[in-house]
């Protein structure tokens, strides 16, 4: 990868830039953790990926669902989340959300504590943590998917109690379980996202709650009501009426023809990795929260059979979305730039001056990572 790293911070990128207006075969100046210009001549992307003397630079990847990798669970507390940091970041993701799991509120609290340093300072070689995705404990026990069975209801005490802790950006919720729908305006006030998810929510309750606020859909498709023609159920809220909504494109939480449909209803799906432990890992058994999960090839499952998150990298995911027919430049969309506009991080997901220089540089053949720089570091 061509670049001169500068005493002051500088550094100068040379290749195929996607730009928020398109490709520029040219070069990105970064400066001081930003990118400070980018110049050069507007190519077509079939041109870009023809030129095999110079990658693709794209906007650095953001997973705004990841529970670990590199052989370390978010649930671990300690320094696992340093490590998948690290681990995700080696793959292109330059910003993540540190996801915990359905657990006793001791297990989620120590978690939380030890995320909050890395929340507010970067771990040298890491992407940056955001802040924490709290996928549980009030989802509803009838759609645990792999979730452990700790299952309890949402209060606001229990949210007062956990918010100091560390910054949680985003909430997963089950709307029909207790007296979570009323509640919803009161954690959209406080500053977070609320989605749907591990929810066996009707049609009409999914609406209600995204007329209460909530904004977002988890893992589209995986452990919710499914589509039925006379019961629409939270699969059918979210493609009916949802802007935004995750989705786990490993190829096997959902098929790619579901895949397709979820591309053309909602306008800003985006890709998350739903990784665990085992991302990054050999084939062996691995801890997710309390779960003991086993890595099988490129499947992490439950003694059961049932899925339990993935081993799914944001370069892979990426790759993926491009096999079963996206351009890279939309790829690279589903991939950063609106996960970036759903957490309201208006400087991240796109290269333009100003923006924090978050680039992961690709093989413009076979879209394989040659290097990333996060906030201006170069990783190696």
């Amino acid at each position: 990868m061509p670049h001169t790293l500068h005493e002051d911070a500088t550094a100068r990128l040379c290749g195929h830039v996607l730009t928020p207006t398109g490709w520029i075969r040219g070069h990105v100046q970064l400066h001081d953790g930003r990118v400070l210009a980018i110049d050069g001549e507007p190519v077509d992307e079939a041109s870009a990926r023809a030129d095999t003397t110079r990658p693709l630079l794209l906007p650095g990847f953001i997973d705004l669902h990841v529970h670990g990798g590199g052989g370390a669970d978010v649930m671990d507390a300690g320094d696992a989340a340093a490590t998948l940091a690290r681990l995700h970041a080696r793959h292109g993701t330059t910003a993540l959300l540190a996801t915990t799991m359905t657990a006793p509120m001791v297990d989620i609290t120590a978690a939380l504590r030890a995320l909050a340093p890395l929340c507010r300072q970067r771990g040298a070689g890491a992407a940056r943590v955001l802040g924490v995705h709290l996928e549980g404990p009030f989802i509803s026990a009838q759609r645990l998917g792999a979730q452990p069975a700790f299952a309890s209801s949402l209060s606001l005490e229990a949210m007062d109690l956990l918010m100091p802790l560390a910054p949680i950006r985003v909430i997963t919720l089950a709307p029909e379980a207790g007296q979570t729908l009323a509640l919803i305006p009161a954690l959209v006030a406080r500053g977070i996202r609320v989605q749907l998810g591990h929810s066996d929510a009707s049609y009409e309750q999914a609406c209600a709650a995204l007329e209460a606020g909530a904004c977002g859909f988890t893992h589209l498709f995986n452990a919710m009501s499914a589509l039925h023609h006379r019961a629409p159920g939270l699969v059918g809220a979210a493609l009916a009426h949802a802007q935004y909504a995750e989705m786990i494109p490993d190829l096997l939480h959902v098929h790619p023809g579901a895949l397709r449909i979820a591309l053309r209803a909602v306008p800003r799906l985006y890709a998350v990795s739903d990784a665990t432990a085992a991302a990054g890992m050999p084939d062996g058994q691995y801890r997710l929260g309390r779960h003991t999960v086993t890595r099988c090839s490129q499947a992490v499952r439950l003694p059961d059979g049932t899925l339990a998150g993935s081993v799914l990298t944001m370069d892979q995911a990426l790759r993926n979305l491009v096999e079963i027919g996206l351009s890279v430049a939309e790829a690279s969309a589903r991939c950063s730039t609106h996960a970036a506009h759903y957490l309201g991080e208006p400087h991240r997901g796109r290269l333009q001056p100003g923006a924090w220089a978050d680039v992961v540089a690709l093989d413009p053949s076979t879209l394989a990572v040659q290097g990333v720089w996060t906030e201006g570091e170069a990783l190696a």
